[in-house]
This record gives structure tokens, sequence and C-alpha cells, in this order.
């Protein structure tokens, strides 16, 4: 299946779908934390390129610097300090996976951390709405049931941080009331679409062996055909649940799911954490609520392909437009 294509499943496995046993875990070598936003461990192993590695993206161009500094192409609404030259970014542990993109511009707060971490990490979280799937699925929803410019404003401001979560969610549930079947012709008349690129990054994640989950303040029963595509588990879904009658009815919804709240995201990544000892762990995602997860995220990459928030970028390690560099860093690299 293209990554532009909808996902195309049919509703039944909304009462179906299997879940599945976590793998065991691999162990992978520690590091000290720091209460620093993209701290840098003081020591590591040089990261290299796989041996058997044959992997050759079509990368964007790069990005260059002119008289000034700043980056003359660099894919933004505006010029951010953000856009660094390599030799500014490169750490001692990251310099070798930096090196193999001289020349190119990075955005971000510590980009040669971040890249380090991803080609390191046992587990990666993403975020669903405008990073896994290129638009917001409970706007898709109100959509189909006549409420979207009501909801949207919601969406908006909880996605910018200018309200705590739970407020938004609630307000904008108690606006659509959906009820199981409502949920259910919403995803056969618009079935969510994948952002491009991400069914691969995925795809490359797991062959290496890293796990992945989705972690998200939107609704399982519009999360799980997504991860059925992209053949994330059932259990490795992290968000919320909406609650109904023995009618069918909207009821509510499940307030002890760690993602119905602000501050949710990071409590539901320790959860994953502690539960199955990952030792390096990545957060990506385009909103307010993913740049909470660092830490216990060890490194968060902010997501701007679908919409670029600026309290994001300024927050994140790394700020990618699209998963072009981070298939390629997952497919060369790495300590797995």
């Amino acid at each position: 299946m293209m990554p532009s294509q909808r996902i195309l499943r049919h509703i039944s496995f909304l009462r179906t779908l299997p879940t599945f046993a976590a793998a065991a875990r691999p162990p992978i070598a520690s590091f000290s934390s720091s209460s620093s936003p993209c701290f840098v461990p003081p020591s590591s192993s040089f990261l290299r390129p796989h041996a058997t590695s044959t992997a050759s993206l079509s990368l964007s161009p790069p990005r260059m610097t002119g008289s000034d500094g700043t980056a003359s192409n660099c894919r933004q609404t505006q010029q951010s300090p953000c856009c660094r030259t390599l030799s500014t970014q490169a750490s001692a542990v990251g310099e070798d996976v930096l090196s193999h993109y001289e020349g190119m511009e990075f955005e971000g707060n510590n980009v040669g951390y971040a890249m380090e971490m991803l080609a390191k990490a046992d587990a990666v979280c993403f975020d669903v709405d405008s990073t896994v799937i290129d638009e917001e699925g409970i706007d898709v929803l109100a959509e189909t049931l006549g409420k979207g410019p009501e909801v949207s404003a919601w969406t908006l401001k909880a996605m910018n941080g200018n309200i705590k979560f739970e407020d938004a969610l609630a307000a904008r549930l108690d606006i659509i009331k959906p009820s199981r079947s409502d949920i259910a012709a919403c995803l056969e008349r618009h079935p969510l679409r994948l952002t491009p690129g991400v069914d691969r990054l995925v795809e490359a994640l797991q062959k290496r062996g890293t796990h992945v989950y989705l972690v998200s303040g939107g609704f399982r029963l519009m999360i799980e055909p997504v991860a059925q595509t992209l053949g994330v588990d059932a259990s490795n879904i992290y968000a919320n649940t909406i609650l109904f009658d023995n009618d069918g009815n909207y009821a509510g919804f499940d307030p002890n799911e760690p993602t119905s709240a602000d501050q949710g995201k990071p409590k539901a990544l320790r959860m994953i954490k502690d539960k199955y000892s990952y030792e390096t762990m990545i957060m990506v995602g385009d909103g307010a609520t993913d740049a909470q997860a660092k830490p216990p995220a060890d490194a968060f990459i902010g997501f701007g392909g679908v919409v670029v928030r600026d309290a994001v970028r300024e927050k994140a390690c790394w700020f990618v437009r699209d998963f072009e560099m981070m298939v390629d860093i997952v497919s060369r690299f790495g300590s797995k």
C-alpha cells in the first residue's frame, strides 16, 4: 500500500482486532539522564553504518547557509534560530551520524544527539494525529457529524498548548457525542490517511528490532485500523477510550487512560519504559503534548510535515518536515 493512499479496512475489526504479547527485551547500554532538554551523555561509543546496509533513499537537497549564518532555503514559515550549521550541532557521540550528511542544514536544539538516540533507540513512540496520519482524527469525526468548525477550534487550542488537554477533550466530545455507529460510519466514509513515509519508517524500525508505540490523545477505535495497517500490535496503542451505553450511545470517556489529561504522554511513556525496561526511547510528534514527553523520552523529534507549530519547533531536539532522513538513519546506523 502506498503511504498516500487511504487506509482501507473493514470496520468489523473494531470488535475482533487481536492482541499480541510483548516481545522480549534485548539489553541496550544505559547512560545517565539530565534535566537538560537535550542532554548529551558524557560518553558513548560512536555509531557506525551497518556493513550490510544498502539503503539509498532520495533525501531532500542540502539547505545551504547564507552569509548571515541563516539557512537560505530552510523550509519554514519564518527563519528560526533553530536552523544551525552542522559544526555547531555536532557532539562527540552524534558526530559520526552527522558527518554522513555533511553540507546539509537541520533544525533543532541538539540534532546530533537526537540522531544518535534514534539510531540506537529500542522504543519509538509516535503521536498519531498530524504525525502518523495527515489529519486530526477527532476533526474528521466532527466534520462527518456536522460539528467541524466548533471542534477544530478546540483542537487548535489543545495542540498549541493554550488549554489543558483534558478540558479540550471533554469540550470536543461534549459537542459531538459520537455513538459507536457514528465512528464506524465515519471510518467507512473517510478512512484515515497515512502521512507519506511513515509506513517505511515503522517498517525500518521493526526490521531493526525497535518496538513501535502509538501514543495519542485521540480515540482507540479510530487508531486501531491505523495500527493494523502499520503492523503495530493493538497492545502497543496508548490512547483514549470512548465509553458507550448498552445501545451504543456516547456515555463519556475513560478518565483513567493516561492520555486523557494534560501531561498524559509523559505518564504513558514512563509506564511503557518502566514496564519493558527500555534504555533509549524517542518521542515523535507535532504537538505541545508530544514535546512534554521528554523526559521520560530521551529525545523529542518534532514533526512539521502536516502542520508547523512554533512552540514545538522551539522545543524539539530535532525538527523534521518529512520522514525521509529518519528512515535513512534507522536503515544505515544503529547499535542494536
